[in-house]
């Protein structure tokens, strides 16, 4: 291009960067609007926990629901399964369980992002989980979001609350102000778990035996070595990262790192608001009948509304 050509592109250049800014400021106004709605929303999200828990019996009017007689009939179906599988174990079933068993353990084996983190020495744990909710950080505060796992009581570990926090950024890079595209998750912290003796499915203890070199005799070494579980989605990253040094030492560490970011976008955006579709598998159904291309579209409308612009790459993409 001529120079006085390029001079005028980098003008435009210039007021590309102040678009940036402006997109930024939008972007943070979103959250706060978000922030907002949340607040509207937990009254009924609270009663949704009362009513699995059992603290609250839902009336004869709110029990009310017109549904699709295959549905229905599917669903008894399984319940009936379950039943009867039930019945067989060591335990007295009541004939009238409280609340709604296993609501959220049920979510984690239907969703296929969970259940892959999903361990069976988690499961029991699991059957103590009683909420889940998301907090927006507060007005003025830094950009993030924190999941809270709610647990009753029980014999694992001492924590009422486990949580995750997630760092969003939402501001155009001096060095690179054009690749901007909205807010994205940048760090996480979780929180450390006060787990009971013996309890800590984090880890497994192992024995190994090692000879002597010099003298040639063997003896038996014991230690503790991580251990797959969803629990570990709770680790403070740093000790993470160090996990994946130690323990990976390959291009997985990054992967691992975007799949966290994925796994709590998807409990914010999807599980926590949709709980009872996912217990239900409704909400799986609708994914699997919708075509790749509508979601696709779905989603850049989302990403418009600034809703999903730091999302790391959702598996139906």
């Amino acid at each position: 291009l001529p120079k006085s050509v390029k001079r005028r592109v980098n003008a435009l250049k210039q007021l590309q960067v102040k678009c940036a800014h402006i997109e930024a400021t939008f972007y943070e106004e979103v959250h706060e609007l978000e922030r907002k709605y949340a607040a509207l929303y937990q009254p009924l999200f609270d009663k949704r926990r009362d009513v699995v828990t059992g603290k609250v019996e839902p009336t004869d009017e709110e029990c009310e629901w017109h549904s699709d007689v295959e549905y229905e009939e599917d669903l008894a179906e399984e319940l009936t399964k379950k039943a009867s599988v039930e019945e067989k174990t060591e335990d007295a079933v009541q004939e009238d369980p409280k609340g709604i068993p296993e609501f959220w353990l049920t979510i984690f084996r239907s969703v296929d992002m969970l259940s892959d983190l999903l361990q069976e020495h988690d499961e029991p744990i699991l059957k103590h989980l009683q909420d889940i909710q998301v907090k927006f950080s507060d007005p003025g505060a830094p950009m993030s979001f924190m999941l809270e796992f709610h647990f009753e009581p029980n014999s694992y570990f001492n924590n009422t609350v486990l949580t995750k926090v997630y760092k969003m950024k939402s501001e155009p890079e001096p060095t690179d102000p054009f690749s901007f595209e909205g807010p994205e998750i940048v760090d996480c912290e979780g929180c450390e778990i006060d787990w009971k003796k013996g309890k800590d499915v984090t880890v497994k203890t192992i024995k190994k035996k090692q000879k002597h070199k010099g003298r040639g005799t063997v003896r038996t070494v014991v230690k503790q070595v991580p251990n797959d579980s969803f629990f570990n989605f709770f680790n403070p990253v740093k000790d993470w990262r160090i996990y994946n040094y130690l323990y990976l030492q390959d291009e997985d560490s990054e992967f691992s790192l975007a799949t966290d970011f994925e796994i709590g976008h998807f409990f914010r955006e999807r599980i926590v608001p949709r709980a009872v579709l996912y217990f239900t598998g409704e909400a799986l159904e609708d994914d699997d009948s919708v075509s790749p291309c509508v979601f696709l579209l779905l989603f850049q409308l989302k990403m418009f509304f600034g809703m999903h612009r730091y999302c790391v790459g959702f598996r139906w993409l």
